[in-house]
């Protein structure tokens, strides 16, 4: 039953996007709410993004231990972010990420050092949501084509964007309070 479900749900998406109506927005299992229409990526490369961050994380998984690593994709390529024990544990991250199939690219910002407390983390989801609400506020571009990653505090942007909007995405970071600085990751479409 839970396969039939799935696939009527792809079949009502498919159907709803092919015919051009209203914007899609799809959950769970393509990003925690990703809205299609507006993404520049294609629906293809978005779902490839998904399972890119699935075996990232396995390979990583199965090779460092004792670390805090997130991983994020965006247009096939891979954003290490996190605490590892040893530098060997971060050279070894970048090649399990490097490893998977279609990526095409690492930024390695993973740093040697304890993993954060909880209370850090906690910190750097509310200065994500305050970005993001700034994003939203200044309507300068659309919030959906920057993707927003805060790390002990360091902001990491992401996407495909234009030079104005990248600009405009990062003075919106660098003027949050409590951003300790912003790393522009940006692929330019112009």
């Amino acid at each position: 039953m839970r396969k039939f479900t799935i696939g009527l749900f792809m079949v009502i998406a498919a159907t709803t996007l092919l015919s051009g109506c209203a914007a899609v927005v799809l959950g769970g299992a393509v990003g925690g709410g990703v809205l299609l229409a507006e993404d520049r990526r294609t629906v293809g490369t978005v779902t490839e993004d998904q399972g890119i961050e699935v075996k990232t994380s396995s390979r990583i998984g199965d090779r460092v231990r004792d670390a805090h690593i997130n991983i994020t994709s965006f247009n096939r390529q891979v954003l290490l972010t996190g605490e590892v024990p040893t530098a060997a544990a971060r050279e070894e991250a970048e090649r399990a990420a490097r490893g998977v199939e279609n990526v095409r690219g690492v930024f390695n910002e993973l740093q040697v050092a304890a993993k954060t407390a909880l209370s850090v983390r906690t910190n750097d989801a509310y200065l994500t949501s305050k970005v993001k609400a700034r994003f939203v506020d200044g309507q300068k571009f659309s919030p959906v084509h920057v993707k927003v990653i805060t790390e002990n505090g360091v902001v990491h942007l992401m996407g495909l964007v234009k030079r104005a909007e990248a600009d405009a995405a990062t003075e919106v970071a660098r003027t949050t309070g409590g951003v300790q600085k912003v790393v522009r990751l940006f692929e330019y479409l112009d």
